[in-house]
């Protein structure tokens, strides 16, 4: 069950916030190798200083069953950076990427848990 949780001060009409969780969800699902229908993405708006500066930023909170490390990570960072970019407009270097791995007793759905 990937998670990928994004909270941004860019704001999203109705049609590009689609458009976006549906990018985002392809990416998880093809760099993880988990089915997309076990994929969630959230995407929120948030107030955000980096840097010590206002401005276009992100916080990407990337969490999984299994699935996650350095080459994977490494994947994840760059495309979803990349789309980021490329959608939003937000550069890579205003985007911290969170990555955990959880174990399969401590994430539930549909009244019980995946281990």
């Amino acid at each position: 069950m990937p998670l990928l949780k994004l909270e941004t001060t860019v704001a999203l009409p109705d049609e590009k916030k689609k458009a976006l969780l549906a990018s985002l969800s392809k990416i998880v699902a093809g760099t993880i190798g988990k089915p997309e229908q076990y994929v969630m993405v959230v995407v929120s708006p948030a107030a955000i200083l980096m840097s010590g500066k206002p401005g276009d930023a992100a916080f990407v909170d990337i969490r999984s069953i299994g699935g996650l490390g350095g080459d994977v990570n490494r994947q994840l960072a760059q495309k979803v950076g990349s789309l980021l970019k490329e959608s939003l407009g937000v550069p890579p270097d205003r985007v911290y990427l969170n990555f955990t791995d959880i174990p399969a007793a401590n994430w539930g759905c549909n009244g019980d848990t995946f281990g």
